[in-house]
């Protein structure tokens, strides 16, 4: 084995973080092979690399024993102790068996055991980068699409963006930039295998954090996320102290911190609420842009029955039921919308256990850009 190989293994050390030590290990491991499958030999062999010579030789390790019935594993004693008169019957001995071109394919294996573990260990350090990000946000670039997928280029490693987790309202073009949310990070044999997402809620969450300081700092907090991505999505936020205002937090000077998402996400409308840990307040607030009268709540089968005024009904319920579904999803509360002349009809104004949405609640259904721009759509829906 030449100096060279040697240096080689150190530098690997130092550049790519792989122990010299296990790449003489699985060097040793590969001769073995490579001796036996070379030289037709089924023998019990060991190989010993010398790195201060920079030599490799091969021994054949046999048995001692009284009568010799394999040659490959088993010695005489008597031919043992021509080599050393101090062996015993079970001892074992070592005779150097080292063929003459074997500096050759020792150079050959030394190649393919290095190249092999450097890859190996090239792909451990991007899964273990790729790891600690799951459940994060990156910017991609699309490489190229199929009828499966979108092939996203992360950096050091290509991602998967299924159809399913696509924008229906989105175009993706080759060499577009996209921030995608990692889902699933696995390791696979030819290297990390990732997937991504433009419909997840998580998406939504992580590009709050990134325009929003009060939220990546902690003094605001995401409570719940509903999203029909591509369409619209509702999220409620809550501050501890009640000097910080959440969801002005949110939407930003002029509406420009909720605008810049907006339009990350192709024009998807968000709904900003303020989160309230009184299903009465928080199911009203869900329910923005529309204005809430009453609220009645069945605490055992967790249900609210809620009414609104009558020309805000469609608003409330919103395009294919759109509105109360994701009022629901936000606060977990089964959510049953009737109009004033409706409840009256039915009694339900004569319930005692309804509450009515003061003004003071009334004043919490603040609406985003996105909501005031697309309030009188939604009621024709």
């Amino acid at each position: 084995m030449s100096s060279d190989l040697l240096e080689a293994l150190t530098a690997l050390e130092k550049d790519k973080g792989i122990s010299k030590e296990v790449l003489l290990d699985a060097l040793e491991a590969a001769l073995i092979s490579a001796y036996k499958r070379n030289f037709d030999q089924a023998q019990n062999v060991r190989v010993d690399i010398n790195e201060g010579l920079g030599q490799i030789k091969v021994y054949a390790r046999k048995e001692i024993v009284e009568a010799v019935e394999n040659n490959n594993l088993q010695i005489s004693l008597e031919q043992a102790k021509g080599l050393n008169p101090h062996y015993q019957i079970g001892d074992t001995v070592e005779i150097e068996v080292t063929p003459r071109n074997f500096g050759r394919i020792a150079a050959q294996t030394a190649k393919q055991v290095v190249t092999q573990r450097v890859r190996e260990a090239e792909r451990g350090v991007i899964f273990s980068e790729f790891i600690d990000r799951e459940d994060d946000i990156m910017t991609g670039i699309v490489q190229r699409i199929d009828h499966r997928f979108i092939y996203v280029d992360l950096g050091r490693v290509e991602a998967l963006l299924p159809q399913t987790e696509q924008m229906p309202n989105e175009t993706y073009r080759p060499h577009d930039r996209i921030k995608v949310y990692l889902t699933k990070v696995e390791d696979a044999k030819k290297g990390p295998m990732i997937t991504v997402s433009r419909t997840h809620p998580g998406l939504l969450k992580r590009l709050f954090e990134l325009e929003v300081p009060e939220i990546y700092d902690g003094t605001v907090e995401i409570k719940s996320i509903s999203r029909e991505a591509g369409d619209r999505s509702k999220i409620a936020v809550h501050a501890a102290d009640p000097a910080v205002d959440a969801v002005g937090a949110c939407v930003g000077q002029k509406g420009a911190r909720v605008q810049t998402i907006v339009n990350e996400l192709k024009g998807e409308k968000i709904d900003i609420v303020r989160w309230s840990e009184d299903p009465v307040t928080y199911v009203a607030n869900a329910l923005s842009p529309s204005k809430v009268v009453k609220v009645i709540v069945n605490e055992k089968e967790k249900a609210t029955t809620v009414v609104v005024p009558d020309y805000q009904l469609s608003l409330a319920i919103g395009k294919r039921g759109q509105n109360a579904r994701l009022a629901a999803k936000l606060t977990g509360w089964k959510i049953d919308i009737k109009s004033e002349s409706e409840a009256e009809e039915i009694g339900l104004f004569d319930d005692e256990s309804f509450s009515e949405v003061d003004e003071v609640q009334a004043e919490d259904l603040i609406d985003t850009p996105a909501d005031s721009e697309n309030s009188s759509e939604n009621e024709q829906g």
